[in-house]
């Protein structure tokens, strides 16, 4: 992904993270119900910062018996 950019349009969100959802119309649906990632918004324009996408997707990661170092 370009870190280069300060802020992503929606398009630009599920575009760049279609793991996230399919559609701006989904987006815009969690914006609606105050859930998904944390976004701006400016006059009628709304924008997302990458980390704050980023850290909506991996905020509740999943513990494995590898990723915790277990015995196999």
């Amino acid at each position: 992904m370009n870190t280069n950019k300060i802020a992503l349009t929606p398009r630009q969100v599920v575009e760049t993270y279609p793991m996230l959802t399919e559609s701006e119309g989904s987006l815009a649906n969690m914006r609606c119900q105050k859930r998904g990632p944390k976004f701006y918004k400016l006059s009628r324009k709304i924008l997302y910062r990458p980390e704050d996408v980023e850290a909506f997707l991996f905020q509740n990661p999943i513990q494995t018996v590898d990723s915790i170092g277990g015995a196999r």
